[in-house]
C-alpha cells in the first residue's frame, strides 16, 4: 500500500539506535526497534478506523500491571485524550534495590523515537527552501560521505529519511557492549567514519533496510545547513514551540537523565541485570539519543500528525510509505521518518525506540487520542530463553497499543 494523503487531522490553520535493538542483533533476529503511532483515515488505511472506546482508568492500570508481571523491572503509560487530558498510571519498580516507587510520568531515553524528530527538522528546512528531497546529499556535505560503493550524488535526502540509502550500519560495531561504551562520548562525524569502514549494503533505492547512519548523516545536513547544534534546532522547532519541559538531546558530554526518572536496566556480559540510566548517549545522536516523558512523547507525535508542526504537502511527502518486510509487521511501510503498521482498529503511523535500558512504543489514533508506553529494560536483558518466549516478552509491549486504542483484551503474561 502506498499512501497518498496527507493527515487525516488537516492542516496547521486549522488546528511531530540502539546495536542491542532487535535488527541490530544477530543472536536475536527480531527484526522490530520501530515505534507504532496511530493515525486513521480509510483514504490513508485503506480500512475504516473502529469508534475509538476509551478504556477505563483500572483497564490502563492493568495494562502497565501486565508489563511488569511480564518480567520487567518498571512500566510507565499515558493516555492522552483529544482535549489534551492525559491519564498516567505506572507499576513496578523505579529501583530495584530499594523498590522505590516509578514516579509518574518520568523522563526516558526515547531511542529511535529520536528519529521523528530528527526528521521533522530536516522537513521543515524543506519547507523553508534549504533543503530538496530529492537532491544528493552530495550537494549538502561535499566530500563528507565516502566510502566503498557509496556514492554520495546519488543518496538523495528522501532516501535517507526513509532507509533506502544503502548506507552501512555503524552502531553494532561501537555499541555492541552498552557497559563498555557507557561514558564514552562519540562525535556524529566519527560514527560516520567507522560506518564507512564497510562497503555500501545496496545501491542507494534498491530497497529498505533500516539504518542508524542515515540518520547521522541527516543530524550533520542540519548542522550544516543552519550552522547551529542539532540539539538547538530541536528545542527552537520542537520542543520550545510544543511547551514540553522534559524533552531534549542530550548536549555534548552529558550522561545523567536531567529530571525524575525510572532507572533503566541492561544486562552485562556476565548475565546480570545492572542499572545503565547514566549514559553517554552521544553514539546514537540523531538516530537515538533523545529524553522524553510518555506525556510529552503523546504532546509531539499529536502535534507530528495534526499539521502543527508540518504544512499538509509535507505530510503527504511523510505519510508516503514503502514496503519495509516486516516479519513482525506484516503490511509495514516506512515514510519519512514514520512507519505504518496495522492494529486491530486500523492503520498506525510513528517512531518507537529501542536503547539499553529502555523500551518505548505510541501511538496516536484519528480523532487524536494518544498512548505511549515505556518499560525500563529491553527483553533479552530480562530472559535469554527460547526464541518463542524471547518474542513474546517483545510482543506484549507492542499489543499495549491494541489494549489501550483499540480496546481489545489486556493478556494474562
Amino acid at each position: 500500500m502506498t499512501n497518498d494523503t496527507a493527515s487525516p487531522y488537516g492542516t496547521a490553520a486549522a488546528s511531530a539506535s540502539d546495536p542491542s535493538s532487535p535488527r541490530h542483533r544477530p543472536r536475536r533476529a527480531l527484526a522490530l526497534g520501530l515505534s507504532i503511532t496511530l493515525i486513521a483515515s480509510a483514504a490513508v488505511a485503506g480500512v475504516a478506523w473502529r469508534a475509538n472506546v476509551t478504556p477505563p482508568a483500572d483497564d490502563l492500570q492493568r495494562i502497565v500491571d501486565g508489563l511488569v508481571d511480564g518480567g520487567y523491572p518498571a512500566a510507565l503509560a499515558t493516555r492522552t485524550d483529544p482535549d489534551g487530558t492525559h491519564h498516567e498510571v505506572r507499576a513496578g519498580a523505579a529501583d530495584l534495590e530499594n523498590d522505590s516507587p516509578v514516579p509518574e510520568d518520568g523522563e526516558v531515553r526515547i531511542g529511535s523515537a529520536s528519529k521523528t524528530f530528527t526528521a521533522v527538522v530536516v522537513l521543515q528546512l524543506v519547507e523553508e527552501g534549504l533543503v530538496e528531497l530529492d537532491t544528493g546529499i552530495e550537494q549538502y556535505l561535499p566530500g563528507v560521505v565516502r566510502g566503498d560503493g557509496v556514492d554520495a550524488s546519488a543518496i538523495t535526502i528522501r532516501q535517507l529519511l526513509q532507509h533506502t540509502s544503502g548506507l552501512p550500519e555503524y552502531a553494532d560495531l561501537i555499541a555492541a557492549d552498552a557497559f563498555a561504551v557507557r561514558d564514552t562520548y562519540r562525535s556524529p562525524r566519527s560514527m560516520l567514519d567507522v560506518a564507512l569502514q564497510r562497503p555500501a549494503s545496496f545501491p542507494a533505492g534498491e530497497r529498505h533496510e533500516y539504518s542508524n547512519t542515515g540518520y547521522i548523516v541527516l543530524g550533520l545536513l542540519i548542522e550544516a545547513i543552519t550552522t547551529r547544534p542539532l540539539f538547538e534546532q530541536i528545542e527552537a522547532r520542537i520542543v520550545e514551540p510544543l511547551g514540553l519541559d522534559h524533552t531534549y538531546l542530550p548536549r555534548e558530554g552529558e550522561r545523567t537523565i536531567r529530571g525524575d526518572h525510572p532507572k533503566g536496566y541492561h544486562v552485562d556480559k556476565s548475565g546480570d541485570l545492572r542499572d545503565i540510566s547514566s549514559s553517554d548517549p552521544s553514539w546514537t545522536w540523531a538516530a537515538g539519543a533523545m529524553v522524553s516523558t510518555p506525556s510529552e512523547l503523546n504532546d509531539f507525535m499529536r502535534a507530528v500528525l495534526d499539521g502543527t508542526l508540518l504544512d499538509e504537502p509535507t505530510m503527504k511527502q511523510m505519510l508516503t510509505g514503502i514496503p519495509t518486510g516486516e516479519e513482525l509487521l506484516p503490511g509495514s511501510e516506512y515514510g519519512l521518518g514514520i512507519e505504518s503498521v496495522e492494529l486491530t482498529c486500523g492503520t498506525a503511523w510513528g517512531h518507537s525506540g529501542d536503547i539499553p535500558g529502555f523500551q518505548t512504543r505510541n501511538a496516536v489514533a484519528a480523532d487524536g487520542t494518544a498512548f505511549t508506553v515505556t518499560v525500563t529494560a529491553l527483553p533479552w536483558a530480562i530472559f535469554d530463553g527460547p526464541e518463542a518466549e524471547l518474542l513474546e516478552r517483545y510482543m506484549i509491549v507492542i499489543d499495549t497499543l491494541d489494549q489501550a486504542l483499540c480496546n481489545s483484551d489486556v493478556p494474562t503474561p
